[in-house]
């Protein structure tokens, strides 16, 4: 009687390693090479338009728009929108997952981000951010709070848009955090409608859940976890517009009006799966 030759489980798993190894290289590759050559024709635009900043930042935003549709799709992201992206000028807030929903964001609404301070430092990427006007922010200081909520409204009365996420971190998206209602000041005082939007993240059934894969909540290593990220096959973004703005005197009840709104969508977009 011949006995058969015992598995391995390692070997077979070994030519999915190797190809999750090629997918990483390759759009590590992808992503630099469009990052470069967008950010290249970004600032050939705002030179050729340099006597008219209207049109100049215009530009940047096109550029900017496009340079997150394409990252993400290379990272993987396959985006299904409900609902519909509001016009500028507009103030969004959205829950807040991972470092791509301001590929997902950006890609869709066309607007600028109020992010933390330290991205401006970054090489290329720091700098694309402040080209397009990004509003930077220390939160852990209330006078820089001040600062950046000034910039905000500057940025609205210019015409833009601005996305903002009021948990001000990220979560694995099993709910929503608290709201921190500071840069919601203007537009509780000056009457304003907030528009508001979800995301829900996905992936396949044979790869890690979503909410250890796409989501980053800081408990692994950023590099680690975008590597990670890039080695899925695929994932999914779903992203769903509230259906109108919301306004309110006081921005706590705003802030909560917002949450409560979001909370509700949120459940919705679980029980459909």
């Amino acid at each position: 009687m011949t006995r058969s030759r015992p598995s391995h489980p390692a070997g077979r798993r070994l030519p999915g390693r190797l190809a999750a190894g090629a997918r990483v290289v390759l759009r590590l590759a992808a992503m630099a090479w469009t990052t470069v050559v967008l950010y290249l024709v970004l600032v050939a635009g705002r030179l050729v338009l340099l006597a008219n900043r209207r049109r100049a930042d215009a530009w940047a935003l096109a550029v900017f728009r496009r340079w997150a549709r394409w990252l993400g799709r290379i990272a993987g992201m396959r985006t299904e929108v409900v609902g519909r992206p509001p016009r500028a000028p507009f103030l969004l807030v959205s829950n807040h997952l991972s470092y791509v929903d301001v590929l997902l964001l950006g890609g869709a609404s066309g607007g600028v981000f109020v992010a933390k301070r330290e991205i401006a430092s970054w090489p290329v990427i720091g700098h694309l951010c402040r080209a397009v006007g990004t509003v930077f922010i220390d939160r852990d200081a209330k006078r820089d709070l001040v600062r950046a909520a000034q910039q905000v409204a500057a940025a609205l009365a210019d015409g833009r848009g601005i996305v903002l996420f009021p948990e001000a971190t990220t979560s694995d998206g099993d709910g929503l955090l608290p709201f921190r209602s500071s840069l919601l000041q203007g537009a509780a005082a000056d009457g304003e409608a907030v528009h508001w939007a979800v995301i829900r993240y996905a992936t396949p059934a044979a790869e890690r859940p979503a909410s250890s894969a796409v989501c980053w909540t800081g408990g692994a290593a950023l590099l680690s976890h975008a590597l990670d990220l890039l080695a899925l096959p695929r994932f999914t973004a779903r992203l769903s517009f509230g259906d109108a703005p919301l306004s309110d005197g006081d921005r706590k009840r705003l802030a909560e009006r917002l949450r409560d709104a979001m909370g509700r969508r949120l459940a919705e977009l679980a029980d459909e799966g």
